[in-house]
């Protein structure tokens, strides 16, 4: 068995929580480490006032001991600094009266379906725990499987790739161990100067409009070994566990492997990688699938892409209907941003360490790092 985790809280509450099981023993960990990827998701030009009231100051809880992991679930709680100002509304015991109650919903948001699917009165109760809050925890729980990768020799980063309808097409200008120094120094998350300067131009024109903006990213990873995944069966591929953690993330609507969709237009000649003998190895003139063939990793580097919607909530409401009256209405306003496809691209990051560090697990096994590690540096096929 590899990882698994689990998050809780809602986006006003009290806190965040959330466990990681399944992290071997005896791998380095400091909550700087953790507290530096929180920072890292609250960048982006187009961010609401929220990144600024919360410092998002994580706190581990359990399975950590002098700066190393013990093999048991860790336990991570990240406090809502803004649930000083909603603690009313979003009281545990029982409130008489109706606190800043949600009637109408959100086109593109989980505040309709979560009332048909729950049986709420108030949409509140499905637009906290639907909220992008929540991802923070997820980065945070991501940021011990990052921490267990680098410890591989392996390392994930990011870019944005466009935003509305200004794109960066450059190919990637620097080495993938130090693409997120370089993406990280744009307010935008863009590795080229002049285009990060006209997506932010588009950000400004959106706020101005009362309008969002979505956007694509691309996720990177560099040192996996050949022979994560499996094409034995259909739930072992890597592409799946990888596309669901990325599909599972907040607005995105596409993920791509490698060519992706441009692959459907190419010929097979133009589609595929290659082989060519280097020594007593196989080696690829090109990285075409991204990484991965047949479900398993081939030892290039990991690259995906994704798509991100709007935010579904703008400033300039769209049509609505009031659920009380059946009346038409403008949607309901929550504070949002007006982009956060930078941010979106630091989670999807951690999310992709997760799958990694999973597969990696599964494969080499082991309950301690001293165990762990050995096996993976044996490995060589």
């Amino acid at each position: 068995m590899g990882l698994r985790f689990l998050t809780a809280g809602e986006s006003h509450g009290k806190a965040l929580v959330g466990i990681l099981e399944g992290m071997p023993a005896g791998l380095e960990l400091s909550v700087l480490e953790i507290q530096a990827e929180l920072r890292r998701r609250k960048l982006g030009h187009g961010r609401s006032l929220r990144q600024k009231i919360e410092g998002d100051p994580v706190e581990i809880l359990s399975g950590v001991r002098h700066g190393r992991t013990l093999g048991s679930p860790i336990a991570l709680e990240i406090p809502n600094a803004d649930f000083k100002n909603w603690e009313g509304i979003m009281s545990v015991e029982p409130r008489a009266g109706e606190a800043r109650r949600v009637d109408v919903p959100r086109p593109g948001h989980a505040d309709l379906v979560g009332k048909l699917k729950y049986g709420f009165e108030d949409m509140r109760d499905s637009l906290e725990r639907a909220s992008a809050r929540e991802t923070a925890m997820r980065v945070a729980l991501a940021s011990v499987a990052r921490s267990f990768l680098k410890a591989c020799g392996v390392c994930v980063a990011s870019r944005v790739v466009s935003i509305g309808g200004e794109a960066d097409s450059r190919s990637l200008p620097c080495p993938i161990s130090k693409l997120n120094a370089l993406a990280d120094a744009s307010l935008v998350r863009s590795t080229s100067r002049e285009a990060g300067r006209r997506m932010m131009a588009e950000i400004d024109r959106a706020r101005a409009e009362g309008d969002t903006l979505g956007g694509t990213f691309e996720v990177f990873a560099e040192g996996l070994p050949v022979g994560l995944g499996s094409y034995a069966h259909w739930d072992r591929r890597l592409e799946g566990p990888l596309a669901a953690a990325l599909m599972a993330l907040n607005a995105v609507k596409g993920v791509e492997i490698g060519l992706g969709f441009k692959a459907a237009r190419a010929r097979g000649s133009q589609a595929h990688d290659e082989l060519l003998p280097k020594g007593r190895r196989v080696a690829y003139k090109t990285n075409r699938s991204g990484g991965i063939d047949g479900g398993i990793t081939t030892g290039q580097p990991l690259i995906l892409r994704a798509a991100m919607k709007p935010l579904a909530t703008l400033m300039k409401p769209l049509d609505s209907v009031d659920l009380r009256t059946m009346r038409p209405a403008k949607a309901h306003v929550e504070r949002s941003d007006v982009c956060a496809v930078p941010a979106a691209a630091v989670i999807a990051e951690s999310l992709a360490a997760l799958v990694l560090a999973d597969t990696i697990l599964v494969k080499f096994g082991g309950d301690s790092m001293r165990e762990m590690l050995p096996r993976l540096k044996a490995w060589n096929p």
